[in-house]
């Protein structure tokens, strides 16, 4: 009786443990498929990089950005707000017709691993329809506001057709206001298919010429995120 006892408990031990095993296993799935979907770097074959440029906010050195980019034949990817589109379509027209990638930022720019699936729809779509309508033209590739996404993020942003992208090296110019940490940020370790993140602001104008230097000396083509992928 004792030994059916401890056979019996065994075998829920056995159980209990399966079902843990197949729980975890489910959740792995889950998360390397959301992962899966993310886009960190693009074709490691390729000597491609992109220093893609998120807009959110401020407009003074946007056109400072694009004339340093027109002077070494550089195609980037310009990631535009909703808001700040709506405030700026002339801009943006003119980011589009010097011959630069627009890419999709959200509307608001909210932390969009907050927000349900409706939220993450809403936050792409509205921003997808500004450009839309006065751009004329279909953005695929969403940028996740400050790096916030988890799987309905993705969920949404692929079932709005969109590449959800995030970044090879984070150059972090929007809090840290140093041309030469900026510019090691973006040049360290640097790999064909790298997207390097930055925004418009002063000094990373005042690094972007020295950056794009490097690249070039190094054997690396700056152009599109699209064209990295």
């Amino acid at each position: 009786m004792k030994k059916s006892r401890i056979i019996a408990n065994i075998i829920i031990v056995f159980m209990f443990i399966s079902l843990i095993g197949i729980s975890f296993s489910n959740a792995s799935s889950l998360t390397a498929s959301a992962d899966a979907r993310v886009i960190y770097s693009g074709n490691s074959s390729k000597n491609n990089v992109c220093f893609m440029i998120n807009v959110y906010q401020g407009e003074d050195y946007v056109r400072d950005i694009l004339d340093i980019l027109d002077v070494y034949n550089v195609k980037s990817t310009f990631f535009i707000g909703g808001s700040w589109a709506v405030k700026n379509i002339d801009l943006i027209k003119e980011i589009y017709t010097r011959g630069h990638e627009i890419g999709n930022h959200g509307f608001y720019h909210k932390d969009q691993d907050n927000l349900d699936f409706e939220g993450n729809v809403q936050e792409i779509s509205l921003c997808h329809k500004v450009i839309s309508e006065n751009i004329g033209i279909e953005m695929a590739l969403f940028a996740p506001p400050s790096g916030a996404y988890n799987v309905t993020t993705v969920d949404a942003a692929t079932s709005l057709n969109y590449k959800t992208i995030m970044w090879t090296h984070d150059t972090i110019d929007w809090r840290d206001q140093d041309s030469d940490l900026i510019y090691k940020r973006a040049t360290r370790d640097l790999s064909n298919g790298d997207l390097i993140l930055m925004h418009p602001t002063e000094m990373t104008v005042n690094a972007l010429t020295k950056i794009i230097s490097f690249a070039i000396n190094s054997g690396f083509n700056p152009t599109t995120v699209s064209n990295c992928l």
